[in-house]
């Protein structure tokens, strides 16, 4: 196959080829196949190139562009591809030899200049196929953010929930087709009425303000972030917990009887391409999980409905396993006999009898053995004293 690239990834502003640079135009002009949005493909004017609209959904178009390989092809996306756009949905289909890109400013770059905001300060995020939710770790009084939307309806769903999180003091900035002759910049605050026919292409800018609650960034956050039956590993051992399994950026967690799961939240929460997989055997559990994992917008989360080690089977291989529950002798053994070397694995007992069977295999395997024990301060008639809480013995060992 001929290492001359066969498509062409070019980034079309809403100004059309004319906003083009001599390379970008030029690869436009040697295609004798364009596909694109039907949006887009109207930008182009008189053509002698054959158009191919995009289909949606969007998967459904990449079958449809690789079955053009070879022939001299142009793709038509916004902006910069590969921000927040379709490039690495296509080339990670294709050798490196196949494609080339020409990337034209970005929508956050021409929103940052509207604004005047310094782009590397700005929260970057497209939310055009995301929940709102996603969000909310970012909220905080004195924020600015710059936002992909999917439409008009969105900004207004996007105010309805800053007001709901008691963000209602923020000022939204309204952009549709930035840089085009249809250009137009609106403003407004979450408690006011939202501007109407608001239209495709979207994207806002928000001044975060507001009294609403503020997620800090340390680990061990506070335990009213999760709903819970009062199974949830408490906010200072949830600390010490995540400490000890130590998250960095990518991994794969493993959390074994998840409870509120807090423990995989938090550990999903500590970078954006970490993953989760919970193993909860109470149904109710499972569920009260996943709203909570939903209420930061988090994907990368598998929730598996059963009893460890049986539910096991299957599942992507962890970098970390957390264990909160089930503690069992099997449990331990099956860990021990499938995961790889190398692998962090953190166990919490509260009762004699786990507690036992971790200080067996800590003696047998190595590893760190902590005890700890909390008290809070209660009541005690009309003074003050300490309630110790029922002390906690933590393994946690590289496999």
């Amino acid at each position: 196959m001929s290492d001359t690239p066969w498509l062409s990834i070019i980034g079309l502003g809403e100004d059309g080829p004319e906003g083009l640079s001599a390379a970008s135009r030029k690869a436009l002009l040697d295609a004798e196949i364009i596909m694109g949005p039907p949006r887009h493909l109207q930008l182009l004017g008189s053509t002698d190139a054959s158009l191919v609209e995009w289909p949606v959904p969007f998967a459904d178009g990449i079958e449809k562009l690789l079955a053009l390989r070879g022939q001299p092809v142009a793709m038509l996306a916004s902006g910069d591809p590969f921000w927040f756009g379709a490039g690495t949905s296509v080339t990670r289909h294709l050798q490196d030899h196949e494609w080339q890109a020409f990337p034209s400013p970005s929508t956050f770059s021409l929103a940052a200049s509207k604004l005047g905001w310094a782009l590397q300060e700005t929260i970057c995020i497209g939310l055009h196929a995301a929940p709102l939710k996603k969000l909310r770790p970012h909220l905080a009084e004195g924020f600015q953010a710059i936002v992909l939307l999917r439409d008009g309806n969105a900004v207004e769903e996007l105010a309805s929930y800053l007001s709901e999180e008691m963000f209602s003091e923020s000022r939204i900035h309204v952009f549709e087709a930035l840089g085009g002759a249809n250009e137009r910049i609106r403003e407004f605050l979450t408690k006011e009425t939202v501007p109407e026919n608001i239209s495709h292409p979207v994207c806002v800018g928000i001044d975060v303000r507001g009294a609403g609650k503020i997620l800090p960034l340390a680990s061990g956050k506070p335990d009213d972030w999760f709903e819970n039956d009062g199974q949830i590993t408490k906010r200072p051992v949830r600390a010490l917990t995540l400490s000890a399994l130590a998250p960095r950026a990518g991994e794969h967690l493993l959390d074994v009887g998840g409870g509120s799961g807090s423990i995989s939240i938090e550990w999903l929460l500590a970078h954006p391409k970490n993953k989760a997989t919970i193993v909860e055997a109470n149904s109710e559990r499972a569920a009260r999980i996943k709203t909570n994992a939903a209420r930061f917008g988090l994907g990368n989360l598998t929730v598996i409905e059963g009893k460890a080690p049986g539910a096991l089977s299957n599942i992507l291989t962890p970098d970390a396993i957390f264990i909160g529950g089930g503690l069992s002798e099997a449990l331990l053994q099956s860990l021990v006999e499938k995961m790889p070397a190398g692998t962090r694995l953190v166990a919490n007992a509260v009762t004699l009898e786990s507690e036992a069977l971790l200080v067996q295999w800590q003696s047998n395997r190595g590893g760190d053995l902590l005890r700890i024990e909390l008290s809070n301060i209660a009541r005690i008639g009309g003074k003050r004293g300490w309630k110790a809480a029922y002390p906690l013995v933590q393994w946690s060992v590289i496999l």
